[in-house]
């Protein structure tokens, strides 16, 4: 999850694209100029260890969209894919 947030703060589409899920993943990655990703907070966890295969991570991700603030708040899917964990999609609260 941290890795991910990381890659939506320095752009990098080819990382979140390769962390993404084959059967969810989009074509490609678009940024929006006025959106910095700035502090990332995890809330809660379950399974994701060693052992799983599947586990969830709920966050907020603080942001600044053209000098306002603001905050997503989601609960994010992950599973193991030919060995790494990818991210499977997400609910938005």
């Amino acid at each position: 999850m941290r890795s991910r947030f990381s890659a939506f703060a320095v752009q990098d589409a080819g990382y979140l694209i390769r962390s993404w899920h084959p059967a969810t993943r989009p074509a490609r990655v678009d940024f929006d100029p006025g959106l910095r990703w700035e502090r990332l907070e995890v809330l809660n966890s379950s399974d994701g260890g060693p052992l799983s295969t599947k586990g969830t991570v709920e966050f907020r991700a603080h942001y600044t969209q053209d000098g306002r603030r603001g905050e997503l708040h989601e609960v994010s899917r992950f599973v193991r894919h030919q060995g790494a964990w990818v991210y499977l999609g997400g609910e938005v609260s």
